[in-house]
C-alpha cells in the first residue's frame, strides 16, 4: 500500500491509499509546508509548545483541518512522554480550546466516536494511524524508539481488540513519515534496549556500522510488530519518507534540534451516512 502527496492551496500533506479507498475516515500526515508561522517554525507548525504565536498556530490548525475536510473543534491530544500508554477517549476528552492544558500523559489514543479528531505529533518519531473499518475504531500513536521498544503499536491493536472487538486481520495501519535508518544512527544502548524487550527477531532491522554505532529501522520494526500480532501484510502501509533526509518537507529534531516546529498526524472517524 502506498502514500499520496496532497496539495491544498500550498498546504502539503500525505494520506495513505488504503484508508482513502476504504472510506469512513478523514486522515492526514502534515508536512512543514502551507502555514503562517515564521522563522525556524516556518510555516505549518502544529506544535503548541514550540514558542510560536498562538494565533499563528490556530491559523495553521484551521488550514490543516480545511485541507483534510475535518472539523478540529473536537480534537484530542495527549502529553507525549515516549511511553507505551494508550488511552481510550471520548467527547469528554476533547479540547474546548486549543491552548488549554493537556489533561493526561501518554502516546496513543483510541476512539469509536465519530467526529473526534485524534492527533499525535512528530519531528522524527514515527506516527502510526490505525483504522478498523469493520468495528469502526481508530487510533493515533506516537512511536519513538522507546515506544517502539515497548511495542506501543501492538498494544494499541490489543486494546482495540479487547475494548471494541476488533480483529487484527481487519485493521488497516499507516506508518507515516519519520526518521529512516540512514539518519537514525545510535550507540549500542538503543539496539541493546530494543533487543532486550523485543527479542533477537528484530535483529534484521539493526545494522552495525564500523565505528561501533548502529542504524535502526524503526518503521521496519513497527511493521514487523503489527504483522506479528495479526495484521495482514497487505493492510500495513509504510511511508518511505525520512524526516532527516527531507528537510524541505519536514522538521527533524536530530537535524535541527529545538529550532523547529512539529508535524501532526490526525485521524477522524466519519458518521455513518
Amino acid at each position: 500500500m502506498s502514500f499520496t502527496q496532497n496539495d491544498h492551496s500550498g498546504l502539503v500533506y500525505y494520506t495513505t491509499d488504503s484508508f482513502c479507498s476504504t472510506g469512513g475516515v478523514i486522515h492526514g500526515f502534515s508536512t512543514r509546508l502551507g502555514g503562517v508561522s515564521q522563522g525556524p517554525l516556518s510555516s505549518l507548525n502544529l506544535g503548541r509548545s514550540r514558542n510560536d504565536e498562538p494565533d499563528l498556530v490556530r491559523e495553521n490548525y484551521h488550514r490543516f483541518g480545511d485541507a483534510l475536510g475535518a472539523n478540529l473543534d473536537r480534537i484530542v491530544m495527549c502529553q507525549q512522554v515516549h511511553s507505551d500508554t494508550v488511552r481510550i477517549v471520548t467527547e469528554a476528552d476533547a479540547f474546548n480550546d486549543l491552548y488549554e492544558p493537556t489533561r493526561f500523559e501518554g502516546d496513543g489514543l483510541i476512539t469509536n466516536r465519530p467526529g473526534l479528531t485524534l492527533a499525535v505529533f512528530y519531528a522524527d518519531c514515527i506516527p502510526v494511524l490505525l483504522y478498523d473499518p469493520v468495528c469502526r475504531v481508530i487510533a493515533a500513536i506516537h512511536s519513538g524508539w522507546r515506544g517502539t521498544s515497548l511495542g506501543i503499536a501492538g498494544k494499541a491493536v490489543m486494546q482495540m481488540s479487547q475494548s471494541f472487538g476488533s480483529r487484527p486481520d481487519t485493521i488497516l495501519a499507516a506508518i507515516g513519515p519519520g526518521i529512516g535508518p540512514r539518519c537514525f544512527e545510535t550507540h549500542d544502548d538503543v539496539p541493546k534496549a530494543m533487543v532486550q524487550t523485543l527479542g533477537a527477531s528484530i535483529s534484521p532491522f539493526i545494522t552495525p556500522l564500523l565505528d561501533q554505532k548502529y542504524q535502526v529501522d524503526l518503521k521496519g520494526i513497527i511493521a514487523y510488530q503489527l504483522h506479528s500480532i495479526g495484521l495482514l501484510p497487505e493492510h500495513i502501509s509504510s511511508s518511505d519518507l525520512c524526516t532527516g533526509c527531507h528537510l524541505d518537507l519536514f522538521w527533524s529534531h536530530r537535524k535541527l534540534g529545538d529550532q523547529r516546529g512539529n508535524q501532526a498526524a490526525m485521524i477522524q472517524l466519519l458518521p455513518i451516512s
